[in-house]
C-alpha cells in the first residue's frame, strides 16, 4: 500500500453551480430508481441502492427527491433503463470509458459517438480500452476525517489496497468485491464516507500537453453533460504547468 498525492488532473470532481447540481441530482435519482428496480426497494437489503442513497445524501440531495426516485421503482413508473458502457479514444490517444443509463440505446449511442467525433476522438468497440483499466472500489472521505496517517492506518486495518491523500480529501481504494466490507469497517472508525462507488481506474496514464488537453477537457465535459451519461473515466496525465494554462 502506498500513500501519495491525489492526481487532480486524472479525475474530474463534482461541480458546485446550481445547474451542475441539478444535473447531478437527476443522474443520482436515475441510479436510485434503477438500483431499487434491480433489487429490494429497501436500502437495508439492497447494497447497490444503499450506496446510491448514501452518495445522494453526501451531495445534499433532498430526502423527498430520494424517496420519489425509490417510489418510481416500486410503482414501476417511468422508463426502463439499460446500463451500457461505451469506450473510445480522445485527443492524444487518451483512453475514455463512458458509463450510461439509458431508456433509448440508439439515441445514447448516436450522441456519444457524435461527441467523440466532433471533439478530436473516436468511439471504439466494447473493451477497446477497457483492458487498460481496473474496476475497483473508491471510498472518499473529507480532509476533516483525519490526518493522512490516521486514514492510512484505518485503511490497512479495514483491508483496503491503496490510499491517496491531498489537501482536498482522502481516497481509499479496494477491490470491487471487497468495497462494501471495507467501507463498513472504515465507517466504524472514521464515520460515514462522503462517497462509496465502483470506478474504472487506469493501469497507466497517457501524458498530454495543454493544447490537446483543452480539446480533451471539452470532450469530457460534453460527455458528462449528456443526460444519459452517469460517469466518464480517462487515463490522461498533464503537468501542473499545462493544467494551470487551461485554468487561466
Amino acid at each position: 500500500m502506498a500513500g501519495h498525492s491525489h492526481a487532480k488532473n486524472i479525475m474530474h470532481r463534482k461541480g458546485k453551480s446550481d445547474a451542475v447540481r441539478s444535473k447531478v441530482f437527476s443522474k443520482l435519482a436515475r441510479e436510485i430508481t434503477v438500483a431499487a428496480k434491480l433489487g429490494m426497494p429497501d436500502p437495508a437489503f439492497n447494497s447497490r441502492l444503499r450506496l446510491a442513497v448514501n452518495n445522494a445524501r453526501a451531495l445534499s440531495m433532498p430526502r423527498d427527491n430520494i424517496e420519489r426516485a425509490i417510489k418510481k421503482a416500486i410503482g414501476n413508473d417511468g422508463d426502463n433503463y439499460e446500463e451500457i458502457r461505451y469506450e473510445g479514444y480522445g485527443p492524444g490517444g487518451v483512453a475514455i470509458i463512458v458509463e450510461t443509463l439509458t431508456d433509448n440505446r440508439n439515441r445514447t449511442a448516436s450522441n456519444v459517438r457524435s461527441t467523440f467525433s466532433k471533439n478530436g476522438g473516436a468511439m471504439g468497440e466494447t473493451n477497446s480500452v477497457g483492458f487498460m483499466f481496473d474496476k475497483i472500489g473508491e471510498i472518499e472521505y473529507p480532509i476533516k476525517a483525519g490526518s493522512a496517517d490516521k486514514i492510512m492506518e484505518a485503511a490497512i486495518e479495514a483491508g483496503a489496497d491503496d490510499v491517496e491523500s491531498d489537501e482536498d480529501g482522502h481516497w481509499i481504494y479496494t477491490s470491487f468485491e471487497a468495497m462494501i466490507e471495507v467501507s463498513a469497517a472504515l465507517e466504524k472508525v472514521l464515520g460515514e464516507a462522503e462517497s462509496i462507488k465502483a470506478i474504472w481506474k487506469p493501469q497507466t496514464n497517457t501524458p498530454i500537453d495543454a493544447e490537446k488537453g483543452a480539446t480533451l477537457m471539452k470532450l469530457i465535459n460534453l460527455l458528462e453533460e449528456d443526460d444519459d451519461v452517469q460517469n466518464v473515466y480517462s487515463n490522461f496525465e498533464m503537468s501542473d504547468e499545462d493544467m494551470a494554462k487551461l485554468e487561466a
